[in-house]
């Protein structure tokens, strides 16, 4: 199969940062979000990373209109879906929305349509059914996607094994580096990994341990890191922090997702909204003389 064109459901941070990299590996692309604002959200974080692109060199100049020209954005689902070859859902991580995102999309995508969640934590087996189509459904993960890029591939037990060798092909020409989750795992590889991460920061900080600055400061130094956990949060979203560690049930991990939940009532969501547990653009941890 010959994937062309891309429907990206969700206009949030993620979503759009993969909408950008299949528009500039092009590909056709439609973003399709409920609300108006998160599409125009949707074009201002493309054009911002497009700008970064060009002054680091990696794109040339008129190269971006010629990009954006193969990105369009809909609030209308039969306009996101048609021809659509391949989708990638980035939807609110919360089960119920994401199930009636594919029972919505599953009824009125084309028969050739291959159908892939973009979850942080969820598994694919959740919404395959809900699609109408589980053997053509898989989650293909992405990370940063221009920093960090690895996209998994985790098929669920009733994903056709002949979607897999198309889906490593399409991560390839998407500039990402595919790896294969033989089984599902919560987390795929690399966000396994990362929690005990997040987790273990967390329950310094909750336990009183240290402070957000020096939690980050032990770890840049030991491991000549640019960022520590708390940076990390920050740039991963503590909103998506949130949706993931509240549903653990030790103690430590909830009473984390409530120190998250405090920042999140106050509209601390991280880089994306300015502020999170440090500030941007310029953070603290940025600053040459944090780590002496």
């Amino acid at each position: 199969m010959i994937i062309k064109n891309i429907c990206i459901l969700g206009a949030g941070t993620l979503g759009s940062r993969v909408a950008l990299q299949a528009g500039i590996s092009g590909f056709n692309v439609t973003v399709y979000d409920i609300q108006q604002k998160s599409l125009d959200f949707s074009l201002t974080t493309m054009q911002k990373i497009l700008r970064q692109l060009h002054k680091s060199g990696q794109i040339s100049a008129g190269q971006d209109l010629e990009v954006l020209s193969r990105i369009k954005f809909t609030l209308s689902p039969s306009e996101a879906v048609e021809n659509a070859d391949f989708i990638n859902e980035s939807v609110t991580e919360e089960a119920d929305i994401k199930k009636k995102v594919w029972r919505q999309f599953g009824e009125i995508a084309p028969e050739k349509c291959i159908f892939t969640t973009n979850t942080s934590y969820m598994l694919p087996s959740m919404f395959a059914e809900d699609s109408g189509r589980p053997e053509k459904f898989c989650a293909f993960h992405f990370h940063d996607v221009f920093y960090s890029r690895v996209v998994d591939i985790m098929p669920h037990p009733g994903t056709d094994p002949a979607l897999i060798p198309i889906l490593e092909d399409l991560g390839r020409k998407l500039n990402q580096v595919p790896v294969l989750v033989k089984k599902e795992n919560p987390g795929y590889i690399f966000n396994t990994m990362l929690m005990a991460l997040i987790g273990a920061a967390g329950k310094l900080l909750t336990g009183e341990v240290a402070s957000i600055e020096d939690i980050d400061r032990s770890w840049m130094v030991n491991f000549h890191m640019p960022m520590g956990p708390f940076g990390i949060l920050d740039s991963i979203g503590l909103d998506t922090a949130w949706h993931v560690t509240h549903k653990m049930p030790d103690r430590a991990s909830q009473a984390f997702a409530a120190l998250l939940k405090s920042y999140l009532e106050q509209g601390k969501l991280g880089e994306k909204s300015g502020q999170g547990f440090y500030t941007y653009p310029n953070p603290t941890y940025k600053e040459q003389d944090f780590v002496k």
